[in-house]
């Protein structure tokens, strides 16, 4: 029994299953964020991406939109990856769903990337504002939860 599960862990790292599971992040086709650029958003002002100059990392393909971000996603990628695997933040902290989101609905807050859904005079960052310590601490326990 132990040759058996050591055989199957040791095969599910060299599938790569044992990485991160982009079934848990908000892609379309495997692209993260509808392909803008995730450095784009520290500098203000989300822009889309170029497919030329594609990186992939943990299972997610992110586009950019030169080589200079690029490179700063490269140096460290944690820092430009948006929270809750890109799923609306307001959604993840009031009901713990995974909801979509537009990706120019953002927040930068100490540093990292939120994403809100934002269709139909229904932009949840303006729900978000109005609680947003309670919203993000059940959001962070929910992310937690959906990721054990």
């Amino acid at each position: 029994m132990k040759k058996l599960l050591s055989w199957l862990m040791l095969l599910t790292l060299i599938t790569g299953t044992a990485t991160a599971q982009p079934a848990k992040l908000n892609l379309e086709k495997g692209i993260a964020l509808e392909g803008y650029d995730a450095v784009s958003y520290f500098h203000n002002e989300p822009v889309k991406g170029k497919k030329e100059l594609a990186l992939t990392w943990q299972g997610a393909v992110y586009y950019f939109s030169d080589k200079t971000n690029q490179a700063a996603f490269r140096k460290n990628p944690e820092k430009y990856m948006p929270q809750y695997g890109g799923w609306c933040a307001y959604a993840m902290g009031n009901t713990g769903e995974k909801v979509t989101v537009d990706p120019e609905t953002y927040k930068i807050i100490d540093g990292r990337l939120y994403l809100y859904y934002n269709h139909l005079f229904n932009n949840t960052l303006k729900l978000w504002n109005k609680d947003e310590q309670r919203l993000k601490r059940n959001a962070d326990a929910n992310w937690q939860k959906l990721n054990q």
